[in-house]
């Protein structure tokens, strides 16, 4: 592995092989989410224990400080909305000399195999990497589903994962499931980070399945709405740490979330 990339990703990936991501991102097809209206002040108090941050040129340029020390992982593809005939219809948004400027760690690029828009989207994928790997620069690729939830089956999953490595994805981004997890990240030959979804019912439903996926071999996770629209968005942010790299299980996450919440 080049030393570029190298260090990139040891600044993502802590030592114990472990990760937290923080993605406020949603905007680019959503707009204005749920307590996301205002990034700025949603990220307040979070990013000292996110391990990185997954977001936008322009949400980075106007509401990320530029001293933060976590790690920028840029989203460079979009230009579909949720109200859109199809959000797999996705483009590049971003160019090399940007994603440069703006000192990104990483980047992160939606695919969406099986729609009707399955080879554009493996082609931006495609086109990504061979424009980053050049500056070092690695490239997350996120197996969207868009609107249709039902998709997030463990064999439809290990397919997705498996072609985003196989194009050249340094890491994937995908959902959990609850039944082959583990089959999902044995046939991915790169490191995989859970997707959150949509927000969960509980907190220790979202630490169970964290946990879950981690032992059966993610590194790590990549967290938004479960975070930060969770009434305590810093004490969940701390609970999830506790499960990510201090092994806590789901009750004792639970406890701790209890606990910092007052």
């Amino acid at each position: 592995m080049d030393w570029g990339i190298e260090n990139r990703l040891s600044r993502l990936i802590k030592e114990d092989g472990r990760c937290q991501f923080l993605p406020i991102d949603h905007g680019y097809f959503q707009g204005p989410t749920s307590c996301l209206e205002k990034p700025s002040e949603t990220i307040e108090g979070l990013l000292p224990y996110a391990d990185g941050l997954f977001v936008t040129r322009g949400v980075l340029r106007s509401s990320v400080p530029s001293n933060t020390s976590t790690p920028i992982i840029l989203r460079v593809s979009g230009v579909t909305s949720i109200i859109g005939a199809d959000l797999s219809n996705e483009t590049i948004t971003t160019s090399i000399d940007e994603i440069i400027r703006l000192n990104a760690a990483a980047v992160g690029i939606s695919i969406f195999v099986g729609s009707d828009y399955e080879k554009q989207t493996l082609t931006n994928l495609s086109q990504l990497v061979n424009q980053c790997e050049p500056y070092g620069i690695p490239v997350m690729a996120v197996t969207a589903v868009g609107k249709e939830l039902e998709k997030r089956t463990g064999r439809y999953l290990a397919l997705s994962c498996r072609i985003a490595a196989e194009l050249g994805a340094r890491i994937v981004k995908t959902y959990y499931s609850p039944d082959d997890f583990d089959k999902v990240v044995e046939g991915c030959p790169v490191p995989v980070v859970i997707a959150g979804g949509p927000k969960c019912e509980t907190e220790l439903e979202v630490f169970e399945f964290v946990y879950d996926g981690i032992q059966k071999g993610a590194i790590g996770v990549n967290l938004g709405r479960n975070v930060w629209q969770n009434p305590n968005p810093v004490p969940m942010m701390r609970a999830l740490h506790a499960v990510i790299h201090d092994n806590a299980k789901p009750g004792e996450a639970q406890e701790l979330y209890h606990d910092l919440s007052g």
